[in-house]
């Protein structure tokens, strides 16, 4: 309980009292009748004096006050100056409700700050744990909780504080200990805390303290010193492997859209050549039967016609022409003059 404006110390007050006392007494020795009356008055002041400064009390921001009135529950007190009834009539004990309370297990922080210092000295049998491979595994973690029923939080248990360290330690321990080494200290510990958190809240539910679990985090899980480089090159290895994986899926990711561009694209490349090809026939045999039916109806002179056309067609092609008569028995070379004038173009 904190009471707020309590005046003179405990000490000084106890000192002013006797010395009072002490005058009151020569007085009333020295004159029973007249030494009664003042010390009437002056004990009346002094309990008027003690209980005005003991029915103040002050809530601040972050706390709720818990009001017991001849030793049962009353009320809640918001932050703020408040009365009460003195003399031990009505008691007041201080929550912290609105912040968010930090225990920490195989550490304590010594200095916090920008640089903060930690002692880990003579905190092993906190860390220390064993998994279920029957390793040990050195874990430094911490419980953030809130107070949300502050009347359970003080008077369901003695100590919470030391009950929910309690229980946490053992639900870390239950935890990790059916995990194996390689889980805790790599790839498992974020499914872990979270498993942990879960079966601390579910407990501190049935024992109903008022207290509802923010978060629990590993702050640093390391293998014992002993084999602490051996583990160190393990975590190294699964690393480097979640690492080589991610720029396979990277490079998969990469190469097979473009594969399957290419793919698409060939396809219809392949469809056009298709319909071009099926085109084109399409038109040879158009001209095909056109010429036929021309030929029906005049064989010689269609026959004579698509001989000059395909002469007209081959010949300037080449270098050299000769022509095979037969009454003169040889070749009858033809001038080029077809190249001669291309030359004198030039």
């Amino acid at each position: 309980m904190q009471d707020w404006g309590q005046g003179p110390s405990g000490e000084d007050l106890e000192k002013k009292v006797i010395e009072i006392a002490t005058q009151v007494k020569n007085k009333f020795k020295q004159n029973p009748k007249k030494g009664l009356l003042p010390f009437l008055i002056i004990a009346v002041i002094f309990l008027v004096v003690i209980g005005g400064s003991s029915s103040m009390y002050k809530v601040d921001t972050e706390e709720t006050g818990v009001v017991l009135r001849f030793g049962k529950f009353a009320k809640f007190a918001n932050p703020g100056l408040h009365f009460k009834l003195p003399f031990g009539i009505e008691q007041v004990y201080l929550v912290p409700t609105g912040r968010v309370l930090k225990e920490e297990f195989g550490y304590r922080t010594v200095t916090p700050g920008i640089r903060t210092t930690y002692n880990k000295r003579g905190l092993e049998e906190e860390s220390l744990t064993l998994t279920g491979d029957l390793n040990v595994s050195d874990v430094e973690w911490i419980v953030q909780f809130q107070v949300v029923d502050p009347f359970k939080y003080i008077f369901r248990i003695k100590d919470p504080i030391s009950t929910i360290r309690d229980i946490a330690e053992a639900m870390v321990r239950k935890v990790i200990g059916d995990a194996n080494v390689t889980q805790v200290l790599t790839t498992a510990r974020a499914a872990l805390a979270i498993q942990i958190q879960d079966a601390l809240q579910k407990t501190l539910r049935e024992y109903d303290i008022g207290v509802r679990i923010v978060t629990v985090k590993f702050q640093d899980v390391n293998p014992p010193e002993a084999v602490k480089s051996a583990f160190n090159e393990v975590n190294e290895a699964e690393q480097q492997k979640e690492s080589l994986i991610f720029q396979a899926r990277e490079q998969f990711n990469r190469e097979v859209p473009k594969a399957r561009g290419q793919a698409k694209q060939a396809l219809q490349e392949a469809e056009g050549y298709a319909v071009e090809r099926i085109n084109k026939a399409r038109g040879e045999t158009n001209r095909f039967l056109a010429l036929l039916k021309e030929y029906k109806k005049a064989p010689l002179v269609t026959r004579r016609r698509i001989h000059i056309e395909t002469m007209e067609e081959v010949l300037p092609k080449l270098d050299e022409i000769y022509i095979m008569d037969a009454q003169t028995g040889g070749l009858l070379p033809l001038l080029p003059l077809r190249n001669g004038m291309e030359g004198a173009v030039k």
